[in-house]
């Protein structure tokens, strides 16, 4: 899976760095409810006055998604021979 990150200024001019955005396809099912999710979290990042300069939407998708919703979105295939 790719990811991407973005920066931006919050509300105070303070540099904000949002990493590990999954890159979806507009058919996945999961692009819309990924879509308003960083909305949502750039939004709540965006009026914080005391950020931190970093931030991981995987983290924050860990806290707010569904585990089985989570699983299915970040799931890794198994390696064959330690590959």
């Amino acid at each position: 899976m790719l990811f991407k990150s973005l920066e931006f200024k919050n509300v105070v001019g303070q540099k904000v760095k949002v990493m590990d955005i999954p890159v979806l396809e507009e058919d996945s099912r999961y692009y819309f409810m990924i879509q308003v999710r960083l909305q949502t979290f750039i939004t709540s990042l965006y009026k914080e006055t005391k950020a931190k300069r970093c931030y991981s939407f995987r983290d924050y998708l860990k806290r707010v998604l569904k585990w089985p919703d989570y699983e299915e979105l970040f799931k890794t295939g198994e390696l064959k021979n330690n590959a």
